[in-house]
């Protein structure tokens, strides 16, 4: 593939999936639901960190996540106490627990 085909395949790819239709019914919602930059950054790793199974439980349990956090995760990430680590306790996705989540919040 050349630098031409290249371009036009991530152009149809970027008319496929930018799309509202598409957002709305994909976990990559869940970044889309915030505005700071830091809030989307996190958003994103802790949804992509859950994002194997159906799409409609990975965009539930994202949603989940970022009720736990006060849907505001970058201030939970950084001004978090032990109490409110503590409610991440009940999350579970799969095979990713909170025991997992508390880590990737601490970390």
């Amino acid at each position: 593939m050349n630098s031409a085909e290249l371009q036009s395949f991530l152009d149809e790819k970027v008319t496929q999936y930018n799309t509202r239709d598409f957002i709305d019914s994909d976990p990559v919602q869940i970044p889309h639901l915030f505005s700071q930059k830091e809030d989307i950054e996190i958003a994103s790793f802790l949804a992509s960190s859950i994002a194997w199974g159906n799409r409609k439980i990975i965009t539930k349990n994202g949603h989940r996540m970022m009720d736990l956090l006060g849907n505001s995760p970058y201030d939970f990430v950084m001004s978090h106490d032990e109490y409110q680590l503590d409610r991440l306790s009940t999350f579970v996705h799969r095979t990713f627990n909170g025991e997992d989540f508390k880590y990737f919040i601490k970390a």
